[in-house]
């Protein structure tokens, strides 16, 4: 149907809208700059291989989450995001947005298990392993970046991007969150049809 071909391009403009939003006066702009290096580099790749690869409209619904979550994080930076109602409302001691964040970073996971099932490299099954380990590669990796940008930036810029909240365990919860959500990707991706292609 002609309305389901143009969910990606509806998908696009919001997150375009969404990234100019947020670029108008940052809570602290180095710190927007750090957050969104990421989101525009995954984003700018969406776009450059549009042509040549399509993925699913629900991949790209999975990937637009954390496209538009962490540019509302870098706006706020992550620990100020007005999140008050779900702190309130289970009673939570600290700002919980960049989990939910995090959770949406496994999202990605769909994705990849469908770009490797649909090229032909590789099987369902292992293309879900691959999608659970790329992700919780990703989460590690992440968190070192962060730990260096805190290090080098140092001061506020350097707390906020860290996003810790003095939890001192938080890089491991995040790391968490990033494969509990690659998890609940995958049973999503175990369900779609690529799942039965061989």
């Amino acid at each position: 149907m002609a309305w389901q071909q143009r969910i990606p391009h509806l998908l696009a403009v919001i997150i375009v809208a969404t990234m100019v939003w947020s670029f108008i006066s940052p809570a602290d702009m180095r710190v927007w700059w750090a957050e969104m290096v990421p989101i525009l580099a995954i984003f700018a790749g969406l776009l450059l291989t549009f042509r040549k690869f399509q993925f699913s409209n629900t991949s790209y619904v999975l990937m637009s989450v954390l496209l538009i979550m962490h540019t509302v994080g870098a706006h706020y930076t992550f620990a100020n995001v007005p999140f008050d109602w779900v702190t309130d409302t289970f009673g939570f001691e600290r700002n919980h947005y960049d989990r939910v964040a995090h959770f949406s970073v496994g999202f990605y996971a769909y994705a990849a298990a469908e770009l490797l099932v649909r090229k032909n490299w590789a099987r369902p099954v292992t293309a879900m392993f691959f999608g659970l380990f790329f992700i919780m590669s990703v989460a590690a990796a992440y968190e070192i970046i962060e730990w260096q940008f805190a290090v080098i930036e140092g001061g506020d810029a350097g707390i906020e991007f860290l996003g810790s909240q003095g939890d001192e365990w938080d890089a491991q919860k995040d790391m968490l969150a990033d494969t509990l959500g690659a998890l609940a990707a995958l049973v999503l991706f175990w369900f779609s049809k690529y799942r039965r292609q061989v």
